[in-house]
């Protein structure tokens, strides 16, 4: 049986008290929903940008899933939280940039996108993410 691992690093905001950025427990990693957060001040960004907002979060997403040993080309799913459904477009671009941007080869991530409410009111996107060492 393997040892279920906690992942941290400092280029992902510092979690809240009651979850851990991420685990990887034998070749599974789970990425915690991230937001728009910068990581050294852990201040929310881009108020009212989608866009700049989804980009931020995948690289919070992506520096979690690379202290795990893992790399972007090794996330086999995405999920996507937004609060309201007219961003879709916005982050869909954004989202796509990133993901061709940071993935090599023909396979992208899988993806599910659910329109909710989010912890914070400056939120309008959180990404988690699984990936396989």
């Amino acid at each position: 049986m393997s040892e279920k691992i906690e992942i941290r690093t400092s280029g992902a905001p510092a979690p809240a008290h009651t979850f851990s950025q991420g685990v990887r427990k034998g070749p599974f990693v789970q990425v915690s929903g991230q937001g728009p957060v910068d990581p050294v001040t852990n201040e929310y960004l881009y108020p009212g940008d989608v866009a700049a907002q989804t980009t931020r979060t995948l690289e919070n997403v992506k520096a979690i899933v690379e202290a795990s040993g893992a790399s972007f080309d090794d996330v086999v799913m995405l999920r996507v939280y937004l609060t309201k459904r007219e961003d879709f477009s916005i982050m869909n671009g954004a989202y796509g940039e990133f993901v061709a941007a940071n993935t090599t080869g023909d396979v992208l991530p899988s993806r599910t996108t659910v329109f909710t409410g989010l912890p914070r009111e400056e939120m309008l996107v959180e990404i988690d993410a699984v990936a396989i060492v």
